[in-house]
């Protein structure tokens, strides 16, 4: 059985995010039911008292994978915000969604291109906006 870790996000990232899935037209985006359940479960609190190894919106991650010494670096950032640099994660896709709310430590399946997963494990929460005191980004 696979439980899935707490999670915490900002009352602001909730409420951006109820009103980007208010505004997707149904079945537009397949990850929109996947976010809707994450902020169902989430605790949600003042964007002041968000611990600063919290994934929020914005935030730059440092991934490890379990299998190997291999690291990665993501931004978890709103769909009108991703880029072809491949730095960026939409919130809107399913590993998107699942990393909104996890801390330092927590650990995910990350779906493999061509199928399979990976056990992906955060190591540190680089950057957060409410830790650098940008509540209004």
């Amino acid at each position: 059985m696979n439980v899935k870790p707490n999670i915490m996000i900002s009352s602001f990232d909730a409420e951006r995010l109820e009103m980007l899935l208010n505004g997707l037209p149904p079945g537009a985006f397949a990850g929109a039911d996947s976010l809707e359940d994450e902020l169902a479960r989430a605790e949600v609190v003042d964007p002041e008292a968000m611990p600063p190894t919290v994934v929020t919106m914005n935030s730059t991650v440092k991934f490890s994978v379990e299998s190997s010494s291999k690291q990665f670096c993501l931004t978890l950032v709103y769909p009108k915000d991703v880029d072809a640099s491949g730095d960026k994660i939409s919130i809107l896709a399913p590993v998107g969604s699942a990393l909104l709310g996890l801390s330092q430590g927590d650990e995910i399946e990350w779906p493999k291109p061509g199928g399979g997963a990976l056990r992906v494990r955060i190591e540190e929460v680089i950057y957060q906006p409410e830790r650098a005191g940008e509540y209004h980004r």
